[in-house]
């Protein structure tokens, strides 16, 4: 675990928040809040000190600067600077406030008392080094397809679902609350998996019920006894691309697959992709310049 870390602020307009968000996860962020404020958006991330130099931090302010001029809109303002871990974490906690998600969910973090009385489902989560608040549009797209998809008859009750780039575990907790009986959730990055195994302690989830491993689609297809119902995907689209061929292995007849971490401009190559392995794309839900595959196997 990192001693220090860059603590990145982006300050710029708030019509460049999907932008903003898009060029820092390319840029390996591990959470990323936003606030409005009467002088624009502030965007704040943090990444490991290890990870990056400062020189690094120079070219994203730069790239920044070109994807604003790009999209005609004012560049941003871009600082950072080094903080110890614990300030780290009592940073982080200042930014980030429940919310609601979807028709049913509220994310609530950890270290807030949620709501005594509520119609919704709490979700607890203290995301730690791992991103995955529910604050990115693509979190948000993917648990609203997840209600969609658990929502109908008889469908959440029986339910096996994967969660391949688990992050935090949001979307694995999501699932479960809505009634699906097993979840493998599988990362490659160590420090998602020990914060997804967090999540599922947070909300009392049994180990046997939600099953987080290191790993991508084949730790699953190790993992599980048969196919399962669904997966969820949340990850970049260039990633994406790379895992769906290997989607056999885990997926039957009537599997349905959820995939968000898409730009708009670059569903055409995830559809075609989805196409080619014997999956087709039954809705398309956008967020901004997000969007949300929500696909099931070729009849």
């Amino acid at each position: 675990m990192a001693s220090s870390w860059w603590e990145i602020q982006v300050l710029g307009d708030p019509a460049a928040e999907e932008a903003i968000f898009w060029r820092l996860d390319a840029f390996g962020a591990r959470g990323v809040s936003s606030e409005r404020r009467n002088f624009g958006l502030l965007v704040t991330t943090y990444l490991p000190q290890f990870q990056v130099e400062q020189l690094d931090l120079a070219a994203l302010a730069l790239l920044l600067k070109q994807d604003m001029l790009c999209a005609g809109l004012p560049v941003p303002a871009v600082q950072w600077h080094l903080i110890e871990e614990e300030d780290w974490s009592s940073t982080w906690k200042q930014h980030w406030e429940p919310q609601e998600i979807g028709d049913r969910f509220l994310i609530n973090p950890a270290w807030i008392a949620p709501p005594e009385q509520t119609d919704r489902l709490v979700l607890l989560l203290d995301p730690g080094v791992a991103f995955g608040t529910g604050a990115h549009p693509t979190t948000q797209l993917c648990l609203e397809a997840l209600e969609m998809r658990l929502g109908e008859p008889d469908s959440a009750t029986n339910a096996v679902v994967a969660d391949i780039g688990c992050g935090s575990g949001i979307l694995s907790i999501g699932a479960i609350l809505l009634g699906a009986r097993q979840v493998y959730a599988v990362d490659v990055d160590p420090l998602a998996v020990g914060a997804t195994e967090v999540s599922r302690e947070l909300n009392h989830i049994n180990p046997e019920q939600l099953v987080v491993a290191e790993g991508s689609v084949e730790r699953v297809a190790c993992l599980v006894a048969e196919p399962v119902d669904g997966i969820v995907c949340n990850i970049l689209a260039e990633v994406i691309v790379d895992l769906i061929p290997g989607l056999e292995a885990i997926a039957q007849p009537n599997t349905w697959a959820i995939f968000s971490g898409i730009l708009l401009d670059q569903v055409k190559a995830v559809a075609d992709t989805l196409e080619d392995n014997g999956w087709f794309v039954a809705a398309l839900w956008r967020n901004g310049e997000w969007c949300c595959l929500n696909v099931r196997r070729s009849p």
